[in-house]
């Protein structure tokens, strides 16, 4: 059998392969509910044979949200339908996961196809919030800087949507800690310039990150697994680096998460970038290999043989796909024929992959 296509456990949960499908906003909701769109968007791709199916980032208030079209989980409202789709995503054999956001100082924009800009309060835009009052790009307004007790209240946040989580039926919960969003700019010395117990030092800017996994860790059942996803690195010099990373994943391990996800970039809009084919997968394979925490990869991974060498290699634990998903819903079962081994094909969809 393909690595890629071996059996993971992680505490109470097994997962039938190693393919995950990442977290994607839709920027389909009305006041953060999740819809019929979800629904099927997040349903074909476990019938497809996904492992792990997770929502795109829901926020944990309205003010986090990265646009008035987000997903959200910060009322017990939203719970229903989100219930209803990770129970079709358990049926079709798949692990239903969410991941718990918050925008930070990139709220309040306009969806992508509509150009991305902030909208502005006199449009229906709300001001953002931030570890710092500096914003992502020059001329945009500047965010309100959170004072601890706003920090509290937005840990709090996070505790509140994790138990929606469990109630709704997830089994698998992400904190969003990458991408240039809330935790993100705590983490960064580029985004936060605070002079309290949040910001200085890699211990100070660190704190929130970790007391938000500790917080959360413990509102959310024992027995499911916890994941962080991470920028592993700013991609700009006197941002924040890989051994960061290392170390925050080092503190993480002990305080109940199960996996790093290892993204990266999206807090600074000057990074220089280099893409191309499973560029981040070395940040999971360092990750992994210096602290013995379990990995996901992602980034620009398309193929069947390249996401099986980076389970049989050892790479990482996971690997998590996006717009190979948009693309090709049953990537999975693709994939299985492309490695010669059996997947887990709908009796409905037998005929097609016989």
């Amino acid at each position: 059998m393909p690595d890629l296509f071996s059996p993971l456990t992680i505490r109470a949960v097994t997962f039938r392969n190693r393919i995950a499908v990442s977290p994607m906003c839709e920027y389909s909701s009305d006041e953060g509910f999740a819809n019929d769109w979800h629904l099927v968007h997040l349903g074909s791709r476990a019938v497809g044979g996904a492992g792990l199916v997770m929502t795109e980032a829901a926020a944990v208030e309205p003010r986090g949200r990265i646009s008035p079209a987000d997903l959200g989980i910060w009322k017990d409202a939203h719970v229903e339908m989100l219930a209803h789709i990770a129970h079709f995503i358990r049926q079709q054999g798949a692990v239903p996961g969410i991941q718990l956001a918050h925008a930070g100082r990139k709220a309040s924009t306009r969806v992508p196809w509509e150009g991305g800009a902030v909208i502005p309060e006199s449009e229906g835009g709300w001001q953002a919030a931030a570890p710092s009052p500096i914003p992502f790009r020059s001329g945009e307004p500047v965010p309100a800087e959170l004072s601890q007790t706003e920090i509290r209240s937005i840990i709090d946040a996070f505790v509140a949507a994790a138990r929606r989580a469990a109630a709704a039926g997830f089994q698998v919960l992400e904190i969003h800690g990458a991408h240039g969003y809330l935790i993100n700019e705590f983490l960064s010395p580029l985004s936060n310039h605070r002079t309290d117990e949040y910001g200085g030092s890699f211990e100070n800017r660190a704190r929130f990150a970790l007391q938000v996994a500790e917080a959360v860790r413990r509102a959310w059942p024992d027995s499911l697994p916890l994941l962080m996803r991470i920028s592993a690195i700013d991609w700009v010099e006197d941002g924040w680096q890989i051994e960061d990373s290392v170390e925050l994943a080092r503190r993480l391990g002990p305080l109940g998460v199960d996996l790093v996800d290892c993204s990266s970039g999206g807090l600074a809009a000057h990074a220089k970038v280099q893409p191309g084919p499973g560029y981040q997968v070395p940040f999971a394979e360092r990750i992994r290999r210096e602290t013995g925490i379990l990995t996901g990869a992602v980034g620009l991974i398309t193929g069947p043989h390249q996401a099986d060498g980076i389970i049989r290699n050892g790479q990482a634990d996971v690997v998590l796909l996006a717009r190979e998903f948009l693309r090709d819903p049953y990537w999975p079962l693709h994939a299985a024929k492309a490695l010669g081994t059996h997947a887990d094909v709908p009796k409905q969809y037998l005929r097609a992959f016989a």
